[in-house]
């Protein structure tokens, strides 16, 4: 016992004391005695303190990380083929969050499957990894001593990734000449690089929700004009209702975030974007006609979870394989809403939808006209209901529904 927890603590000490630029070298080493592999990728959120995209023995693209990011579930770590540096390996990634940390996925190439407990193992230090390179970024760069909020260093790592995928997009697009798209090129990079320096978004008090709107569309047809993809367009009905500008802010962060997303899915055809004002909160939804494979923990959607539960809101994902990906987001204008006690908290928002149409008597097909869902979809929130209120029947969730509802009620 002894002997292995030596191991580990001087495992941990290498990547520790190794230099900015040596910290990955110091980890495939480390590694190496617990899984053979040919290179290592890293992938952080951190985009403007250092590069986002660290390899170390394989020359790996922006273009093939993107894609293996929906697939990786945060703490659940990941092995299958994929194509790394333009040939089919073996790869193991893990995804990891450390709080007040945009997290990343380490993705190892190995030449021989890793055993199940050296995979926690990895998990691990790709954790201390990412905390380490934050540290040491922390202290070499001037301009992080500031220690600007998590979200504004979030939205300026958005406009960075909204601006490269526009900028790809262009550049592989078949409907522009080469100056056309040196052209289109400069106009989507100048803005960006002008919003970067001058530190993002700034403070409004309070938005319109029409304008805000109206202002997200704009950006979003540059990002999805040259991608050959459709983009829907569904505004508020009260355009004049006064949004906080933090609100606006994230609804804007969630949009952003689950388009790109949903891109990294490929396959699309068209993406629909949906704001409803309420009394007391705003409701965002992106729906595509994907694959429907993005898990509801991939670091990407962790990331909007957990910039949405900082202001007491809630965001659900819900991928029907086949038939495309919903993201929902709810995001009160006030002060924390609490969370449904007992076995509705499990719900997310958009089952919690489904249940009270159950409760309603509501059949699949009249739900699905009422939320804007295809039936298969209603059918997917009805068995993920019925899985996590721990009934058999949709009679029996009604029940519950009602008798939970009336509990509190009384």
């Amino acid at each position: 016992m002894a002997e292995s927890w030596s191991a580990a603590l001087t495992a941990a000490l290498r990547v520790m004391h190794a230099p900015l630029d040596g910290v990955l070298p110091a980890l495939s080493a480390v590694l190496s005695d617990l899984v053979p592999h040919d290179g290592l990728v890293l992938f952080t959120g951190d985009c403007l303190l250092m590069s986002p995209l660290l390899t170390h023995g394989l020359e790996v693209s922006a273009d093939e990380v993107n894609r293996l990011l929906p697939l990786v579930a945060v703490d659940r770590p990941w092995f299958g083929p994929f194509t790394l540096a333009g040939a089919e390996r073996q790869v193991l990634a893990v995804a990891v969050k450390p709080q007040r940390s945009p997290g990343g996925i380490l993705a190892v190439a190995t030449t021989r499957p890793p055993a199940p407990e050296a995979r926690q193992i990895i998990a691990g230090l790709a954790e201390l990894t990412v905390v380490q390179l934050a540290h040491r970024v922390a202290r070499t760069e001037p301009h992080a001593l500031t220690d600007p909020p998590v979200t504004a260093v979030e939205d300026l790592a958005d406009t960075y990734a909204t601006t490269l995928t526009s900028l790809l997009g262009v550049l592989k697009s078949r409907r522009l000449d080469d100056a056309a798209a040196r052209r289109v090129a400069i106009e989507l990079a100048v803005p960006a690089l002008l919003e970067t320096r001058a530190g993002g978004e700034r403070d409004l008090g309070q938005e319109e929700a029409g304008q805000a709107f109206d202002a997200l569309a704009e950006k979003l047809s540059l990002l999805t004009r040259y991608h050959d993809l459709t983009l829907e367009l569904a505004g508020p009905d009260r355009r004049d209702r006064p949004l906080p500008h933090e609100v606006a802010r994230a609804a804007r962060a969630v949009v952003r975030g689950a388009v790109l997303a949903m891109l990294q899915q490929g396959g699309l055809s068209r993406v629909r974007l949906a704001w409803e004002v309420e009394d007391s909160l705003l409701r965002v939804s992106v729906r595509d006609d994907g694959a429907g494979s993005l898990a509801a923990d991939a670091l990407p959607v962790h990331r909007l979870r957990d910039r949405v539960a900082a202001l007491g809101g809630t965001l659900g994902v819900d991928a029907v394989p086949g038939w495309g990906t919903t993201i929902t987001a709810d995001l009160p204008f006030g002060p924390v809403r609490p969370r449904p006690h007992g076995p509705l908290g499990a719900l997310n928002p958009r089952e919690r939808d489904v249940l009270e149409h159950l409760a309603l008597g509501h059949r699949n097909r009249a739900i699905a006209a009422r939320l804007n869902i295809s039936e298969n979809t209603v059918k997917f929130h009805v068995a993920n209901i019925l899985g996590k209120l721990g009934v058999s029947s949709r009679g029996e969730a009604a029940a519950l529904a009602h008798g939970l509802t009336g509990a509190r009620g009384a």
